[in-house]
């Protein structure tokens, strides 16, 4: 599979990324850019070949795929920061929508989790995505409304590593701020007339199904929801749930124009 390295440079960090470039068919390609969730530590389940197995079978059905990793995680630089991973993304697309082999009335993001609170939140404030995947996102945080919960996840991301400086943040009360103001459920009623697909597992234990209901519920149309049964939050190894957003994109898309 064709593969380039990517970095982005911003405010002073450097992020990491990969692009899958389909074997066949002539650029431009309709795009998709993957945004993960929250790392926290979880141990590896057995086959997982992780986001980057997920954007090369994005490839090898036709579309140019984006995998990156947001401040702090993975091989990318810097503390974790609600508001900054919006910045990232940011920085991503406008990397991206510069590239040659980019369709780019064909720009598609998918998001998991924390990913794609950003996602919509992203897609709401810039015209140049043409659709979103949103896979269980959630539309409240805890970590922004109670204190003593983020003291302690400031304490649990340290020991994760995606926040590194012993002096991060420089302000608890504004980095609280940022989860409530990203997933404000508000945002996704701005993306019309461009289309969303909500994606939730009727097992996730981590956000409830109701929160991707409450987000169909808000956006305006184009929308389309899938609940798959006896899916938990991790919905990347639901091939059920792939499925459903490989057929979604594709119907979407140029693939095969």
């Amino acid at each position: 599979m064709p593969e380039r390295e990517l970095y982005f440079e911003l405010e002073g960090i450097r992020l990491k990324g990969e692009v899958y470039l389909p074997e066949t068919g002539p650029p431009p390609y309709p795009t998709a850019c993957l945004c993960h969730g929250l790392p926290r530590g979880r141990a590896a389940v057995p086959g997982d070949g992780g986001y980057p197995a997920l954007a090369a079978g994005l490839a090898e059905s036709g579309f140019m795929s984006v995998v990156f990793n947001f401040r702090g995680a993975g091989a990318s630089e810097g503390n974790f920061d609600m508001l900054g991973w919006t910045r990232d993304l940011e920085a991503v697309i406008n990397s991206v929508s510069n590239m040659d082999e980019v369709k780019r009335d064909s720009v598609a993001l998918v998001g998991f989790s924390a990913g794609a609170a950003v996602a919509i939140y992203v897609a709401a404030r810039d015209p140049r995505i043409a659709s979103v995947v949103s896979c269980a996102c959630p539309t409240v945080s805890r970590i922004g409304t109670d204190l003593h919960l983020a003291q302690r996840m400031i304490v649990e991301f340290r020991e994760t590593g995606i926040i590194k400086d012993a002096d991060f943040p420089p302000s608890l009360d504004e980095w609280m701020a940022g989860f409530n103001h990203v997933y404000s459920p508000e945002w996704v009623s701005k993306l019309s007339p461009r289309p969303i697909l909500f994606i939730h597992g009727t097992e996730d234990d981590v956000v409830p199904v109701d929160s991707s209901r409450e987000l169909f519920d808000r956006a305006k149309q184009p929308k389309d929801i899938v609940i798959v049964q006896g899916a938990g939050h991790q919905l990347r190894l639901s091939q059920q749930a792939m499925d459903a957003a490989m057929d979604w994109l594709k119907a979407r898309s140029s693939v095969g124009d």
